[in-house]
C-alpha cells in the first residue's frame, strides 16, 4: 500500500513522544469510557425487573451514565489537544527542514524543477502528512481500541451471537485494502496535477506585464480553466470512487444489525440472553461499526500522506552535487587569484559543451573582461568561479587551491556577484543592499533599514555625503549608503519618500530595469568582496550612467580580483586582461589596444558599437 514512504516520518515524533505516549493514553481512557456507557446502560434496564429497585438506585446509575460522559468528553478534548497540537509541530518542523534542503540544493536542481511543483510540496503535501501524523494515529488507535474492547464485550455477553454479527463483516479487510490502493494513486496523480496549476498560476502572476503588453488574458484565462477543470475532474473522480466506501460498510453492518435484531431477539425471549444485554449488545455492534466506518477514513489519511510523503521524500532525498569536503580548505585570506586550466562545461543532461578548454589565470586585483556573442558562454563561464557549477572536465582554482576543497558557503562568502537576471525581494531597499552583510551590519529582520550594533566602513569609493539628511527613522548601515553611491542609486533612493526605508513590491517591480541592476550592483559592493562578478551588470543603464559607475567602480575594484561580462566595449576597455569567447572556445586574449591592433574579432565588434553611436548621433534631433 506503499505505506514505507511514512517511516521517514518517524524521527519528528522523537521531539514530542511524551506527549504522543500521554496523548494515545488518552484515546484508550475515552474510548474505554465510551464502552463503559452502554454497560451502566444495561444494568439499569436489568434492575428495571429487581423487585428492591428505588429511586436511589435509578438516580446513582443517571449520574454515573452522566459522569462517564462528562469523564469521556474531558478524555477526548485532551486527546485532540496533545495529539493534533503534536501533529502541527511536527508539521513546521517537516516544512522547515523541506526549506532547509531546498537552501542546500544547486543550480542544476531547480533548472529541473518547477517552482510551482516545489511550492506544492511545501503546502498541499505537507498538509497532507500532518493529517496522517495527527489525526489519523489517533483515530486509528481509537477505532482498533474500540474495536477490541466493544468486541469482548459482546463475546461476553454473547459468543454466539457475536459469531453471527461478525460474519458479515469478513471481507471488510480486503475491501479496505482495495480501496486504499486506489485512494493512493489517484491522489497521487491529484497532486501532481495540483503542481502543474500551481505553476501556471505563479508564472502568470511573475509574468503579468507580458501577459498584457501581448493581450494574452483570453488565452491564459482558457489555459487556466482548462487545468482547474481538469483538477475538479480528478478530485471528483476520486470522491466518486472513494464516496462508494461507506455505502459498503453500511451494506454489511446493516446485515449484521438484520442478523442480531432477528437472533438477538430470539436469545431474548427464551431468556438466554437478559433484555440489558440484548440493548447493550446492539449498542456494541454500533460501535464495533464505527471503527469499521472509521476505517475508511482514516485508510484514505494514510493512504494521501503516505503519497505525499513519497513525493517530498523524492526531493529530500536528493543530495545536492556541489558539497563541502570533510575537511574544507580555509578561504581566511585568501588573495583572489582565480585560474582556469583547461575547462570544459556542459550542462547535466545535455551533450553540448557550452565551453572547450578555456584557460586563463586572473591575478588578486586584476580586471577580467569577458565579451563574445550571445550564446559564446560568457555567462557560464563566471558562474564556475562561485561553484555554482563545476567543470565537466578540468578544474578551477582559487589561489591554487582546487574550489571542490573550499566549503561552497564559505568561497561564496568572498564573492559579490550581480547576474544578468535581476532579483529584489519584497523587503526595504536597504534590506536588499545589504543581503550578505554580517549580522550586526545589516538591517534587522522585518525592520526595513534598521541596523543594530556598530557598523564597519567596509568599501572603497567616495565618502558619504556629511550633509545628506538621514532617512527620518531609519538607521541605514554606512556599507550600504556608499555601495549605493559607488552604484549611483543613492540620488534616486533618497527622492522616495520613505528613502532606503522604501519597501519593494515583487521582484522589486517598483524600480525601473536601471534602478533594479544598480541595486543589485550595490549589493553586490556593500559585502566588500575578494571577487567581484559583473555579468552584463550595466546593460538597462545609459551610456552616462555607465561611465559615472564605472569611474566610482575603480576604486572599489583596485583591491579586488574582478569580472566584468558586457556587451559595451566602453565597459571593457580599461581592463587588465580581456577575453574574446566564440563557441565556448578562447579566440583572442591580450588588453584593449592589442586586441585592437590586432584587427581581429574584437576590433570587429569595436567598429560596429562606434558606428551603430555615430548612427543614433545623426539621427538624434
Amino acid at each position: 500500500m506503499a505505506m514505507h514512504a511514512l517511516r521517514t516520518l518517524l524521527p519528528y515524533y522523537r521531539p514530542y513522544r511524551r506527549g504522543l505516549v500521554a496523548g494515545l493514553i488518552l484515546v484508550a481512557v475515552a474510548q474505554g469510557f465510551t464502552i463503559v456507557g452502554p454497560w451502566i446502560l444495561k444494568l439499569a434496564i436489568d434492575a428495571l425487573g429487581s423487585p428492591d429497585l428505588s429511586g436511589d438506585r435509578i438516580a446513582v446509575l443517571s449520574m454515573t451514565i452522566v459522569g462517564v460522559a462528562l469523564l469521556g468528553g474531558a478524555a477526548r478534548y485532551g486527546m485532540r489537544e496533545l495529539i493534533n497540537g503534536i501533529s502541527r509541530r511536527m508539521e513546521v518542523d517537516l516544512r522547515r527542514d523541506f526549506f532547509s534542503h531546498l537552501l542546500r540544493l544547486d543550480a542544476a536542481f531547480f533548472a529541473e524543477n518547477r517552482t510551482g511543483d516545489l511550492m506544492s510540496r511545501a503546502t498541499n503535501d505537507i498538509l497532507a502528512v500532518r493529517m496522517a501524523a495527527g489525526p489519523a494515529v489517533m483515530y486509528a488507535v481509537n477505532t482498533a481500541v474500540g474495536f477490541v474492547l466493544a468486541l469482548s464485550l459482546m463475546i461476553w455477553i454473547s459468543p454466539r451471537l457475536t459469531l453471527y454479527a461478525v460474519i458479515p463483516m469478513i471481507v471488510l479487510p480486503g475491501v479496505v485494502l482495495a480501496f486504499g490502493k486506489m485512494i493512493h494513486r489517484h491522489f497521487e496523480a491529484i497532486q501532481e496535477h495540483y503542481a502543474t496549476l500551481s505553476t501556471m498560476v505563479q508564472e502568470n502572476l511573475t509574468g503579468m506585464r507580458i501577459i498584457r503588453a501581448y493581450t494574452q488574458e483570453d488565452a491564459q484565462q482558457a489555459e487556466f480553466d482548462a487545468l482547474n477543470e481538469e483538477y475538479r475532474r480528478r478530485n471528483m473522480r476520486l470522491v466518486t470512487r472513494a464516496g462508494a466506501f461507506h455505502p459498503i460498510l453500511g451494506l454489511f453492518s446493516g446485515a449484521a444489525m438484520v442478523i442480531v435484531l432477528y437472533l438477538g431477539g430470539r436469545e431474548a425471549m427464551s431468556g438466554a440472553i437478559s433484555l440489558g444485554d440484548y440493548v447493550a449488545f446492539f449498542f456494541y455492534l454500533a460501535l464495533l461499526i464505527w471503527p469499521m466506518i472509521a476505517l475508511g477514513w482514516v485508510t484514505n489519511l494514510f493512504q494521501r500522506g503516505a503519497a505525499s510523503m513519497g513525493r517530498i521524500n523524492a526531493l529530500m532525498e536528493r543530495e545536492p552535487t556541489i558539497a563541502a569536503p570533510a575537511e574544507p580548505h580555509p578561504v581566511d585570506g585568501v588573495r583572489g587569484e582565480i585560474e582556469f586550466r583547461n575547462v570544459t562545461f556542459r550542462y547535466p543532461g545535455t551533450q553540448r559543451d557550452v565551453l572547450r578548454g578555456v584557460s586563463f589565470t586572473a591575478r588578486p586585483g586584476e580586471t577580467v573582461a569577458v565579451v563574445g556573442a550571445t550564446g559564446s558562454g560568457k555567462s557560464t563561464l563566471v558562474s564556475l568561479i562561485p561553484r555554482l557549477f563545476d567543470p565537466t572536465e578540468g578544474e578551477v582554482l582559487l589561489d591554487g587551491v582546487p574550489l571542490p576543497e573550499y566549503d561552497p558557503r564559505e568561497l561564496r562568502s568572498r564573492m559579490g556577484v550581480v547576474p544578468q537576471d535581476t532579483f529584489l525581494f519584497s523587503e526595504s531597499i536597504a534590506t536588499n543592499i545589504a543581503l550578505g552583510l554580517p549580522e550586526g551590519e545589516a538591517p534587522a529582520a522585518g525592520e526595513p533599514g534598521r541596523a543594530e550594533g556598530p557598523v564597519l566602513e567596509r568599501i572603497g569609493g567616495p565618502p558619504a555625503d556629511p550633509d545628506a539628511l538621514p532617512d527620518e527613522g531609519v538607521e541605514v548601515p554606512a556599507a550600504v549608503e556608499r555601495a549605493a553611491q559607488v552604484a549611483q542609486l543613492d540620488a534616486a533612493i533618497r527622492d522616495f519618500p520613505k528613502g532606503y526605508g522604501t519597501l519593494l513590491g515583487e521582484r522589486g517591480i517598483n524600480l525601473s530595469g536601471g534602478q533594479k541592476q544598480r541595486a543589485t550592483l550595490a549589493r553586490a559592493v556593500a559585502r566588500n568582496p575578494t571577487v567581484l562578478i559583473l555579468d552584463d551588470a550595466l546593460s538597462a543603464v545609459d551610456t552616462r550612467t555607465e561611465a559615472r559607475i564605472l569611474d566610482d567602480l575603480r576604486s572599489v575594484m583596485r583591491e579586488r580580483t574582478s569580472f566584468i561580462i558586457s556587451h559595451r566595449a566602453s565597459a571593457v576597455m580599461d581592463a587588465d586582461l580581456i577575453l574574446v569567447l566564440d563557441d565556448g572556445r578562447i579566440v583572442e586574449r591580450g588588453t584593449h589596444d592589442e586586441l585592437v591592433a590586432a584587427g581581429g574579432t574584437y576590433a570587429t565588434l569595436l567598429r560596429r558599437q562606434m558606428l551603430e553611436a555615430e548612427i543614433g548621433s545623426d539621427a538624434a534631433p
